[in-house]
């Protein structure tokens, strides 16, 4: 919740006054945002969210009805940061209709606890003045409450929000202790339905559908709850919990020997995806009308990227190597993607500075040995785009938004999936053109479990979230306390996208690089911050050392690395300066972090102007097409309370570093 300033107060207290005359004790969408002392809509009383919800039974009783069978009620009186979009009276009356249902009792356990936690954000207060639209992250059922926005043509086009596109708040933001209240006048939908039945279902993408089915590719993506991960001991917080804690301690946040970092830790371990399909329109637009059109118009793509692979598996729809199985599986990512999370938290997005490069981010498919590059020029999601805002080589391939899409429910227990507004392949263009680039990928998107279990974003909080070892994919973590966590997006660290995986103990770990998208020569470089407690680290490429260990305490100013402050100005001279001390810097093996990305989103200060945002280049070797390789870090120091602050990871190929023209700063 924001501050607001003492008239602001005045203002709402008379505003509040006249809702009072006119409307009753009941609820109004003025918002008080006072962080000090959050009051209820009608009186000066400090509220909990159970005490709003018990003080309205005239508007959400059925609501109440329902928590009470349930420990949610009581969980809402209590200390912490929810969100409540609480259905009202009519909303459940019509849910029981629809069910077949003569009254609340009739409702299984079951189904009663699930309806609950679907309703409940327990890890922040969302007001719409926070967000108006995009993912609020994951509910206490562990799907995603996504907000929209419409106009409502009958009331001078006021804007009308909106809970997974069917669900109205007709009343909201109202603050409590605890967290907010949001009135909603529909249940907020929820399927137990897998992701490929979910799509089955959609009319609009039917020959995606057929050809996910066709491919087999739809068993892919029928894995949820992983039945081998370990139940959890004595501390064990509740089965219905998101998160157990640990007093274990990861990292530090702030400055040298800073503020310890509490560590949560997931009770579950889930599967999820992502799929970008192309609606029916889209390919009738392009000359497909049914299964057989898509069947060749695959074929004469993959044909040509795949040259060695042409006429050998045409009939084997469930080979790898197929070109329709190719063609679907390109549009799969094995982790679930909200729309606005794709990048990187909404908030982080402001710490970009777009006029010198487009907020993006790339992701390895399920397509193998393929990459797909997203940006967001324009507050516009596009996948495989080259080119700065709207200047493009490659334009690529839009991803609509929520609002764009229809009122169909567009995800499952295990993903989502989101339109496209033209055909996406890995064609020749992308894999030499638009993949033709300095690849970054942030640290957080290395595994699919760092974002399954919405550790990743988190913005603000000052906690980690740490993983099992042995159930990371892409990861094997070993090591004497070795602990292995994401850091939430805290506006405090100088990373980039201000987050972070951090690996502290006496570790050995290692995970897959992703795949290059062509042969070549290649830059290794991992992105870090320098601190006290980082350590000493030695870094090998497929278990060969990569010279000698990396002293991640060392701040950029030591001689070994070179950090000199940029000589400011745009004039010749000074850009010829700048680039001196990149090359002295990349002879010691090291360079500046990026310009593009505002520190803590301070427009006076980049990551490149901090001396302990450093980019260590760990090797440049030949990489192969279609090849795996595995990065390998090993704490040296025998000091279990160091650790690894890994920010980002960089596969840059030599058309790039080593252009007439050099390298930019971005």
């Amino acid at each position: 919740m924001k501050q607001v300033n003492k008239f602001s107060k005045w203002l709402l207290t008379l505003c509040l006054a006249v809702f009072q005359l006119s409307l009753g004790l009941s609820f109004v969408s003025c918002v008080d945002n006072d962080d000090d002392v959050p009051m209820n809509r009608y009186t000066s009383e400090k509220m909990t969210a159970a005490e709003l919800l018990t003080d309205n039974i005239d508007r959400v009783g059925d609501f109440v009805a329902l928590l009470k069978r349930t420990p949610y009620l009581a969980m809402l009186s209590t200390y912490g940061d929810y969100t409540v979009f609480a259905p009202n009276n009519e909303a459940i009356e019509k849910y029981l209709a629809d069910n077949n249902y003569a009254s609340i009792d009739d409702i299984p356990a079951a189904v009663v606890d699930t309806l609950a936690r679907t309703h409940i954000i327990r890890t922040k207060a969302w007001f719409t003045t926070d967000r108006s639209e995009g993912s609020l992250g994951m509910n206490m059922a562990e799907t995603y409450i996504e907000l929209s926005v419409n106009n409502d043509v009958d009331n001078n086009n006021a804007i009308v929000h909106y809970a997974n596109k069917v669900a109205r708040m007709v009343e909201f933001d109202d603050s409590v202790t605890n967290g907010v209240v949001h009135i909603v006048n529909r249940i907020i939908p929820r399927t137990s339905d897998k992701l490929p039945d979910v799509i089955a279902a959609d009319t609009a993408v039917t020959i995606f559908s057929q050809a996910l089915f066709l491919t087999g590719l739809a068993d892919s993506l029928m894995a949820y709850e992983d039945k081998t991960y370990p139940e959890w001991g004595n501390d064990k917080v509740s089965q219905d919990s998101v998160y157990s804690w640990n007093n274990k301690v990861v990292c530090k946040s702030g400055s040298d020997g800073g503020v310890p970092v509490p560590v949560q830790w997931p009770e579950k371990h889930y599967y999820k995806f992502t799929a970008f399909i192309e609606p029916d329109e889209v390919y009738n637009a392009n000359g497909i009308y049914d299964l057989d059109d898509l069947v060749a118009y695959a074929k004469e793509v993959y044909d040509a990227v795949y040259p060695e692979d042409a006429d050998k598996y045409d009939d084997d729809f469930r080979n790898r190597k197929n070109p329709l199985n190719r063609f679907v599986s390109y549009h799969l990512i094995d982790r679930v993607l909200p729309y606005d999370e794709i990048i990187e938290s909404k908030e982080t997005l402001a710490f970009w500075d777009t006029n010198k490069a487009d907020p993006e981010e790339f992701y390895e498919t399920m397509c193998p040995g393929t990459i797909m590059r997203f940006c967001y020029p324009n507050e516009q999601l596009y996948i495989n785009r080259k080119g700065l805002k709207n200047n493009y080589e490659v334009q690529g391939v839009r991803v609509l938004t929520a609002q764009e899409s229809g009122g169909v429910l567009q995800q499952a227990p295990n993903g989502m999936y989101h339109y496209l507004e033209d055909i996406l392949t890995f064609n020749e263009t992308v894999r030499d053109v638009v993949l033709n680039c300095r690849m970054r990928f942030d640290s957080n998107v290395l595994s699919p479990d760092f974002q399954n279990s919405g550790a990743r974003g988190r913005y603000g909080e000052e906690k980690a979230i740490a993983f099992r070892l042995g159930f990371i994919k892409n990861w094997k973590v070993m090591g004497e306390q070795a602990i292995i966590a994401i850091h939430g997006d805290a506006f405090t660290w100088s990373h980039y996208k201000s987050n972070g995986v951090t690996v502290s103990g006496i570790f050995d770990a290692t995970f897959k690089l992703p795949p290059v998208p062509k042969s070549g020569t290649y830059e290794i470089r991992l992105g870090y911050t320098v601190g006290t407690e980082r350590g000493v680290v030695q870094f090998y490429l497929d278990d060969v050392p990569c010279g000698i260990p990396a002293d991640l305490r060392m701040y950029g100013g030591d001689p070994t690395i070179g950090w000199v402050t940029d000589v400011s100005g745009e004039t010749d001279e000074a850009k010829n300066a700048n680039k001196a001390i990149d090359k002295a810097m990349r002879n010691h093996g090291y360079m500046k972090g990026m310009d593009c990305y505002w520190q803590m989103g301070d427009k006076a200060q980049t990551l490149r102007s901090h001396i302990h945002n450093l980019r260590y280049i760990m090797t440049t070797t030949q990489l192969e097409a279609g090849q795996d390789y595995y990065l390998r870090a090993r704490q040296v120091l025998k000091d279990p309370t160091c650790y690894w602050s890994f920010d980002y990871l960089e596969l840059c190929p030599k058309s790039v570093y080593g252009s007439p023209e050099g390298e930019d700063q971005h």
